[in-house]
């Protein structure tokens, strides 16, 4: 069972603190070298949950995986790929979408791909029919067992073109992990082009892919017949910085992150400081701290990249029950993202959420029945209360809000921050906070 988490609220964060690779790209890398010939090496890698299972999972796959989380370094060799039951795989994913991005290397790699029941985080409606439909249009066969979707090629992959409807992250990685060998050339439209993205486009570009991508979220893949290996250090986690970015302004205090780069975190480096929140940018990552005087209440919506992104709402809307002034948050990438906010009004946050549209255009959750906007009003002092974690960002969010708050809050499945954030209970005791478990 999972531990409860205690945390004493009420002092300053004060300190330094490293961020390695991005969650939402190690994993995707570590996937693509299903693709190649020959080994593949990945520096930074953070000492997450999400590593695990996905390291487990290439294992079962028959991929050699040698990982020192010291260095931050990971080697896998691909050389003897096989089938897993799915049995296995589904022991191994546990509540993790990651499988369903095997299914184009698997099908190039063995021509066949077994997925089970996926899980992940609770924040929206994450269907796998966007990946299902990717893989039908490049000429897969989808059958829907009871054990779980088992996926063929009959007459191996053909390049397509390909619309989406929303440029959802995961299928354009989809895309991009199945065309690089698929034949001939597949063209997307409306592509995702977060810089997580672009950093799985260097990766398989390392590996011999044809990737071009446009100003227009146009990806054109031109397919080979076969992929090397790679080395590349992985992009900063600019979701984690900003998470103790925005720590170090609900506890008044100054947060160094080592690491952090400007240039992926620009949008939400303009917010911060729209905010209020003060900021020292160097080579060598970003000083995060409050300012001594009040922060600022604005109206903020959330957006694929480079709009500000959905996974800096949650400890945002923690800082903006501190500012001064009548905030608004609306959602448009998860429709569910804002059902955190309840424990946070337990806490002494005042925090309405609405149906409508309250951002500067409508968009497709309007007229839904979905809370997706939210009216916040500070500031509010914030104090200790039991609650429980309901999704990683919206977990390192209460956490946020419990250090900043006086006396003690416990927080019950604290163990889901670790699929995301790498040593966060040595981290935060190196920022001087007092917490415990039982």
């Amino acid at each position: 069972m999972s531990s409860t988490f205690h945390v004493r609220g009420g002092r300053p964060l004060e300190g330094e603190i490293t961020v390695r690779g991005a969650k939402n790209l190690v994993s995707k890398a570590m996937v693509a070298a299903l693709l190649g010939e020959s080994p593949s090496v990945l520096h930074s890698v953070p000492d997450i949950r999400d590593v695990q299972i996905v390291s487990e999972l290439l294992s079962i796959h028959g991929v050699k995986v040698e990982r020192d989380a010291a260095a931050g370094t990971l080697r896998m060799d691909p050389s003897n790929v096989e089938r897993a039951h799915v049995a296995d795989i589904d022991a191994h994913a546990g509540s993790s979408r990651i499988p369903i991005l095997f299914c184009g290397p698997l099908l190039h790699r063995l021509g066949e791909a077994i997925i089970p029941d996926l899980g992940g985080c609770r924040i929206g409606d994450r269907p796998i029919n966007y990946h299902l439909d990717v893989l039908r249009n490049f000429g897969a066969v989808v059958d829907k067992r009871e054990m779980g979707i088992h996926i063929t090629a009959p007459n191996g992959l053909q390049g397509a073109k390909i619309h989406l409807e929303y440029p959802s992250v995961g299928a354009t990685e989809q895309v991009l992990l199945t065309a690089v060998r698929a034949h001939g050339f597949t063209e997307l439209t409306n592509a995702a082009v977060e810089p997580e993205v672009e950093d799985l486009i260097s990766v398989l570009q390392k590996m011999g892919a044809i990737i071009s991508l446009q100003t227009d979220r146009t990806i054109t893949i031109e397919g080979v017949e076969s992929l090397g290996g790679f080395e590349h250090v992985a992009i900063p986690d600019r979701i984690e910085a900003a998470s103790w970015a925005c720590a170090a302004l609900v506890t008044r205090g100054s947060v160094f992150v080592r690491g952090a780069q400007q240039k992926p975190m620009a949008t939400f480096l303009n917010t911060f400081r729209k905010i209020g929140g003060g900021m020292d940018i160097t080579e060598a990552g970003i000083r995060f701290f409050h300012p001594g005087t009040p922060l600022k209440a604005i109206a903020v919506e959330t957006d694929v990249h480079p709009g500000l992104m959905t996974d800096w709402q949650q400890p945002l809307v923690v800082a903006l029950t501190q500012a001064d002034g009548i905030s608004i948050v609306h959602e448009t990438v998860y429709e569910n993202r804002l059902g955190f906010t309840g424990a946070l009004n337990d806490m002494g946050a005042h925090i309405q959420v609405y149906r409508e549209c309250l951002g500067g255009s409508s968009c497709r959750f309007g007229r839904r029945n979905f809370n997706h906007s939210a009216v916040i009003s500070g500031p509010k002092r914030l104090h200790g209360a039991d609650i429980t974690v309901p999704d990683l960002r919206g977990g390192f969010s209460y956490l946020i809000a419990a250090l900043g708050a006086e006396g003690v809050s416990s927080i019950r499945g604290i163990d889901l921050i670790d699929r995301g954030y790498e040593a966060f209970r040595e981290k935060l005791t190196a920022l001087g906070a007092e917490f415990w478990e039982d």
